[in-house]
């Protein structure tokens, strides 16, 4: 089951370094100031945990402005699940 709503940014762990690209985050910025966020980062939820894989510029925009949270995709996983996504 997948839902889809607003996830403190502190609330999500990001297990894996990303490089993001600062001109695409600086767009996205001024893009979610003018008509806000519309694309969901994707977030799996393994037992009562948030973990984010992809996402990285919208995660990071939102984080440089200042926000408290940021619209998820949440899908349920199991621990099984997260491994594969951290090998």
């Amino acid at each position: 089951m997948v839902r889809v709503q607003e996830i403190p940014l502190t609330d999500i762990r990001r297990p894996l370094i990303r490089q993001t690209d600062p001109a695409k985050v600086e767009s996205l910025m001024k893009s979610i100031q003018e008509i806000g966020q519309q694309e969901p980062i994707d977030i799996l939820e393994v037992e009562g945990k948030y973990y984010g894989f992809s996402g990285c510029h919208r995660y990071e925009a939102c984080q440089k402005l200042g926000k408290e949270t940021v619209l998820c995709r949440i899908r349920k996983a199991p621990t099984s699940v997260l491994k594969m996504h951290l090998a």
